[in-house]
């Protein structure tokens, strides 16, 4: 399924296509790492493939007031409602570090409108240091917003065009699984000219207090992620993978090297681990090196052969 050969001898280095390419699969999701600073004080980012950045709109946002991050069995529910710097902010203040860091940067853009997410991606356009952009069709705890692209297949091909016009970087959308058929998004995304699709962002989710009987997010709803979400996430990663040809990137509850491997076995390209991050947050390296330790081993075969292996 993939085109592009990375020149690199590492052995879990793979290309995404259109320059993207990972010195390993790891990348640290949108929303879980903001912009790579706090988390440098704590792991080397240069052991990972790539950052995804917390997502970026046209305007500063302050996102949903609190109560906003619930924890929940195996999972967690948050309702943050995008909180960002704005691009002007994200290109002055933000890209900078990320310049100097020795690994992709792949910058999320959310929007309101088609017009905006292709505003954000024009200015993006200026900033130098950005592999790719990661385009947030599928936020469920903004009401009104991103989800409205997300669960409609001319919508998702409307958007995926109209960004491929304004940008030649990498491509990649990210797939909510709040949908009857998550195929049809794929392929909808693919023939808008996608370059690869990340997928699962979080399902719909809430919890209440029974004794106050009131929600516990402000926002009543959120999205959760986490552990709890990976067999729907592996389920998704699957169905997609038998649909399109373009890569993937996959995401839903990976806590260890072994829910990695899952995830390329069922047709992942590359991974993010996102809500670990909370918890253990050297957890993107250690599973990136015990990814590379499990390639160089002999007899464990090579990376790009075991994408997708799955014997069912």
């Amino acid at each position: 399924m993939l085109t592009t050969e990375l020149t690199e001898t590492r052995p879990a280095a793979i290309s995404l296509g259109r320059g993207l390419d990972l010195k390993n699969p790891v990348l640290l999701a949108s929303g879980t790492a903001s912009y790579g600073e706090e988390l440098a004080k704590l792991i080397d980012l240069s052991k990972l493939g790539g950052i995804v950045t917390k997502a970026i709109s046209l305007e500063e946002r302050e996102g949903n007031p609190p109560q906003r991050i619930v924890e929940t069995p195996s999972g967690m529910l948050n309702a943050i409602g995008l909180a960002n710097v704005g691009v002007e902010r994200f290109i002055a203040e933000k890209m900078p570090f990320l310049r100097s860091q020795r690994l992709s940067v792949i910058v999320n853009i959310v929007g309101k409108s088609i017009d905006d997410y292709c505003a954000v991606a024009r200015r993006l356009e200026e900033a130098d240091g950005i592999s790719g952009y990661e385009i947030n069709l599928s936020c469920p705890n903004v009401k009104g917003e991103c989800i409205i692209f997300g669960t409609d297949a001319g919508a998702t091909f409307e958007i995926t065009s109209e960004l491929r016009k304004v940008t030649n970087r990498h491509l990649m959308i990210k797939l909510t699984p709040n949908v009857t058929s998550i195929a049809s998004i794929a392929l909808a995304a693919e023939r808008g000219g996608a370059d690869s699709l990340s997928l699962i962002n979080t399902l719909v989710g809430m919890a209440v207090n029974y004794k106050t009987r009131k929600p516990l997010l402000k926002n009543v709803t959120g999205g959760l992620s986490g552990p709890a979400i990976k067999p729907v996430a592996l389920a998704k990663v699957w169905e997609v993978y038998n649909a399109v040809k373009i890569p993937i990137v996959g995401m839903g509850g990976i806590a260890s090297f072994e829910d990695a491997m899952e995830f390329f076995l069922v047709g992942a390209s590359a991974v993010q681990i996102g809500t670990m991050n909370f918890v253990y947050p050297t957890l993107s390296v250690s599973v990136a090196e015990q990814i590379e330790r499990y390639f160089s081993t002999p007899g464990n075969g090579d990376f790009k052969s075991y994408i997708g292996s799955l014997k069912a």
